[in-house]
């Protein structure tokens, strides 16, 4: 019969907080404040601190801000903020923190230390600091709207008044680059299925030994048969087995640690646990269908773990999970559709050089059913555990085994599957960035579309957490380069400006206009001066881009410097000189707002046309101007100009 277990120190203090707990300190009494949170209990208890008058003010007001708003994951963060407060002012005031109370106006000064304090202790990018700091200020303003309950002003006022510190820089991951997510999906099938054999593999040896008083304490077949059958514990492993350096090659082989180092202090520990990975999954193997299930639908590591197989409806092509979102308190029932299998799946080769069979990659029913399947025994041994199907058997240092959920607390643990199965990962191992990984997918499938790629969170959420990936970036760099260049086209389409006649002296003869690709009867109507519009002349005045077809331009001569009609020759450089004089009198009177948007381009062409003429050709259009032998005839319009 086994002995009753010795209470422990931590069984007392628990046992003396749920004392506390059931009979609740009043406020302003002498006590622990205790709040009891789903797995844990938080205490604060004023005696632990010179500054008590304080701590009972603040710890008062938590256990009722805890109450009356049922918050649990920030009730933690209040309990750290209480007890660092407490023990700076502790520090800083020595002696002279118990008269430490928020009803003091010198401990205005001490908070203020306080909290610029704060950042010395974080990372630059933490948020820590500014949380820390605006739960206390939560609860100095909380106490101060009670009637009853005294506050200096000062210290009201700076509960009131804006933050001192900033929330801090967040950092967002990247996402995986593509060929690590194919690594990672890839190498995920590769260990559910070696999951699957290991654990068919074990229960065959197990079926073929007996108990290990009958067989062998070195016989591994014995052993597995004994933990199968619940006729032994790892306890017996500990206490039965012979001497480690006395075992076959088999079990030492068995009993060799993770550094590959037969160590005989250690060996009857790893003999325990690799046996049992022999008949139940561990935590390494669920890495790998949380991986799958991500992948396959797309939601956050905690939504792909929190269903249970009362969450589960297989459809008759794909599965309907109930996914529940623990920060957003969201619950949503999602269905996912099995995509068309090839005839025939296509094998792909592992890193030894064996074929394995990694189709349905993205089938969300394929992975809850193998899931379902590995860890039915496991859960059969846990009936308490019935939120989650990632559960797993556990060997602790003690030799005793838990068959519990599985919490990947720990992004080393994620690290050590990737180091396990050979995956290399630049930058952070952090399972977040596989999530990222899939929308980028998603915005990319949808073309862009925010509103299909953000479909279990706000488009503002995506705007802030996932558009900001490298392949998001690039690609959105591209689509803006694209839609640049579509319109910069489409406008020089539009408007690509006169052909200009130029690297000719004296008058220009029909035969370089035909050359330059008028029409015989163009050439010599431009030729006899029939289609001269002022500063230049035009092949069809008829078809011009700013009127209706067949009616005569009526916006010549003003804009025949954007039109694709107009043909300038050397005549045209006195009147082209005039035109230039009459644009710089307009940027004088209007705004280079307004001189942009209605002469910009006619502005840039001219200077264009002008620079490529030479200074003698200038200098002898200067002279026909001076001799009144050439005017630029414009319409009335023109002289008056409206800055709207």
């Amino acid at each position: 019969m086994p002995k009753p277990r010795r209470k422990g120190r931590n069984d007392a203090e628990r046992d003396r907080l749920r004392a506390a707990l059931a009979n609740p300190v009043p406020p302003g009494g002498i006590g622990p404040r205790v709040v009891e949170l789903p797995r844990q209990l938080l205490a604060v208890d004023p005696s632990d601190f010179r500054c008590s008058r304080l701590a009972m003010q603040l710890a008062d007001e938590w256990v009722e801000y805890v109450a009356a708003t049922a918050i649990t994951t920030h009730a933690k963060t209040y309990h750290m903020a209480i007890t660092r407060l407490c023990k700076y002012v502790d520090k800083e005031l020595g002696p002279a923190a118990e008269t430490a109370s928020l009803t003091d106006p010198n401990l205005l000064d001490r908070l203020v230390k306080w909290e610029l304090s704060l950042p010395e202790s974080y990372a630059p990018s933490s948020t820590y600091p500014w949380v820390l700091a605006g739960a206390v200020r939560v609860l100095i303003i909380r106490r101060d709207d009670h009637p009853d309950r005294p506050v200096a002003p000062d210290l009201a006022r700076l509960a009131r008044g804006p933050a001192l510190l900033g929330s801090g820089e967040k950092t967002e991951r990247d996402e995986f680059t593509r060929q690590e997510k194919q690594a990672l999906v890839r190498a995920a099938w590769q260990s559910v299925h070696a999951t699957r054999k290991r654990l068919e593999e074990g229960w065959a040896l197990a079926e073929q030994g007996r108990h290990p008083d009958q067989g062998g304490w070195t016989s591994i077949p014995d052993l597995l048969w004994g933990f199968a059958h619940e006729q032994i514990t790892p306890e017996d492993i500990h206490r039965v087995v012979p001497a480690p350096r006395t075992w076959p090659p088999e079990l030492q082989t068995l009993g060799t640690g993770p550094s590959g180092v037969f160590v005989p202090q250690m060996a009857r520990r790893q003999l325990a646990r690799k046996l049992f990975a022999m008949l139940y999954p561990h935590h390494l193997d669920l890495h790998a269908f949380r991986i799958l299930l991500m992948d396959a639908t797309g939601h956050a590591s905690e939504e792909v773990t929190g269903f249970g197989e009362a969450d589960v409806e297989f459809l008759p092509k794909g599965v309907r999970l109930t996914l529940l979102k623990n920060r957003a308190e969201h619950r949503r029932h999602r269905a996912f559709r099995d995509q068309s299998a090839p005839e025939e799946p296509a094998p792909d080769e592992d890193t030894d050089g064996h074929l394995t069979v990694n189709w349905p990659r993205r089938e969300a029913s394929e992975v809850v059913r193998q899931l379902l399947d590995l860890t039915a025994r496991v859960r059969a041994k846990a009936p308490h555990v019935t939120h989650t199907l990632f559960v797993s058997a556990t060997v602790r240092n003690n030799f005793t085994v838990v068959f519990d959920e599985w919490r990947p607390v720990s992004k080393s643990s994620f690290k050590s599957w990737l180091d396990a199965t050979g995956v290399e990962i630049k930058g952070d191992p952090h399972i977040g960035r596989m999530r990222k990984s899939v929308k980028v997918e998603k915005a990319i499938v949808s073309e862009g579309r925010i509103s299909a790629a953000a479909d279990d969170h706000t488009e503002e959420t995506f705007a802030t957490h996932y558009a900001q990936g490298t392949t998001l970036r690039i690609l959105s760099g591209r689509t803006i380069a694209t839609a640049q260049q579509h319109w910069l086209d489409k406008a020089l389409a539009r408007v690509d400006g006169p052909t200009v006649i130029s690297g000719t002296t004296g008058e220009v003869d029909q035969a370089v206009l035909e050359d330059s690709g008028l029409s015989a009867l163009e050439a010599e109507d431009i030729i006899a001066g029939q289609l001269d519009m002022g500063v230049s002349h035009c092949k069809n005045p008829y078809q011009g881009p700013y009127s209706r077809p067949g009616e005569l331009c009526a916006v010549a001569p003003l804009r025949c410097l954007e039109c694709r009609n107009a043909w300038i020759l050397p005549s045209n450089l006195p009147q082209l000189l005039l035109f230039k004089a009459h644009l710089e009198r307009l940027r004088t009177v209007l705004t280079p707002q307004a001189f942009e948007r209605l002469w910009g381009q006619s502005w840039v062409n001219l200077r264009a046309v002008l620079e490529d003429r030479t200074p003698e050709e200038l200098d002898q259009a200067r002279k026909h101007i001076e001799a009144g032998q050439a005017v630029l005839d414009l319409p009335l319009a023109a002289n008056t100009e409206f800055d709207a």
